[in-house]
C-alpha cells in the first residue's frame, strides 16, 4: 500500500500505510453474517434485530480499486474471503477497550500463495495477502510536527484524528516471526511478523496474541485504548492478484505467550 497519510486525506492515489481514517462517504456497512457476528466486540451495540454485523464497515480508499470481501464457508469454517486485484481496502470495526482491559486478539487465516514481489519495508512494494490491524489512542502531544499536522488534517476532513499508533499482524515473505517492520512512510505504523515464508500455505493457521505485550514490543511503550480492529488484503503496489480467507477476529482475556 503506498497511500501516504497526507495523500490519503487529500484524496490522492497513494496509500502510505493502513490508516484507519477514511474520507466521508467511503465506508459501507457490511450485511450481518456469521463471520461479522462472531468477530464483533461483545460490548458493541447491536441493531434493532440484535445483529452486530453492521458494525463492520468496508472502507474504500480514494483513487484505489477496492478489494473484494465476501462471507463464505471455507473448510467447515465461517470465513471472510478476500480477493485483491491491484487493489486495496479494508473491513474495519470500531471498538473502545481501555488500556487496563486489553487482553488478547484471536484470529486465523488461510493463504494459498504469497506475493512474490512484496516487501513491507519498501515504499513501493508494501503489499500483503493478510493483515490484522489494531489502532490505538494515545498522547498526541508526543507526535512529531509532521504527524501533528496529519492528525489535524484528519480531524478537519473526516472528524477523526489520526490514530496514535497502528499495530499490524502480518505474514512476511522472508523476515522471521517476531520481527518488527516499521512503515517506510510513518513511524506510527509498525508491523509484527507472525508468519514467514511458504511452508504453511494452504492451511488454516490460528493465533492468539497478547495485545499489550505485542504493542510494547513494536513501539517500546505501553498502549493506549484500542479503538479499531480491521482486516486488509492489498496488492495495489505490486499490481498483482492475491486472495486469502480470514476466520472471525475476536477480542478476549489476556494470554501469557504470543501464539
Amino acid at each position: 500500500m503506498n497511500i501516504q497519510w497526507c495523500a490519503w486525506l487529500l484524496g490522492a492515489a497513494a496509500l502510505a500505510g493502513c490508516s484507519t481514517v477514511p474520507l466521508p462517504g467511503d465506508s459501507v456497512p457490511i450485511a450481518a453474517n456469521p463471520w461479522a457476528a462472531q468477530s464483533a466486540d461483545p460490548k458493541a451495540p447491536t441493531d434493532a434485530a440484535g445483529a452486530t454485523g453492521g458494525n463492520w464497515q468496508h472502507y474504500k480508499l480514494p483513487g484505489k480499486t477496492p478489494s473484494q470481501f465476501s462471507y463464505t464457508r471455507k473448510d467447515g469454517r465461517d470465513a471472510m474471503a478476500v480477493m485483491a486485484v491491484s487493489s486495496a481496502s479494508m473491513l474495519r470495526h470500531k471498538v473502545r477497550v481501555e488500556p487496563q482491559d486489553l487482553g488478547s486478539v484471536r484470529f486465523s487465516w488461510k493463504v494459498p500463495e504469497l506475493i512474490a514481489q512484496a516487501d513491507m519495508a519498501l515504499r513501493d512494494a508494501d503489499d500483503s495477502p493478510v493483515r490484522i490491524i489494531l489502532s490505538f489512542d494515545g498522547d498526541r502531544s508526543k507526535f512529531s510536527a509532521r504527524n501533528s499536522m496529519l492528525s489535524e488534517l484528519a480531524r478537519t476532513l473526516t472528524g477523526e484524528e489520526l490514530p496514535y499508533a497502528t499495530l499490524m499482524y502480518v505474514w512476511c515473505n522472508k523476515r522471521e516471526p517476531g520481527s518488527v517492520i516499521h512503515s517506510p512512510r510513518t513511524d506510527r505504523i509498525r508491523k509484527l511478523v507472525v508468519e514467514t515464508g511458504p511452508s504453511k500455505l494452504n492451511q488454516w493457521l490460528d493465533y492468539e496474541r497478547n495485545i499489550k505485550a505485542d504493542f510494547e514490543r513494536a513501539f517500546g511503550e505501553a498502549p493506549g485504548a484500542l479503538v479499531y480492529v480491521a482486516i486488509m488484503t492489498d496488492s495495489d503496489n505490486t499490481h498483482s492478484v492475491t486472495r486469502a480467507w480470514y476466520g472471525p477476529v475476536r477480542l478476549g482475556p489476556q494470554v501469557v505467550s504470543g501464539k
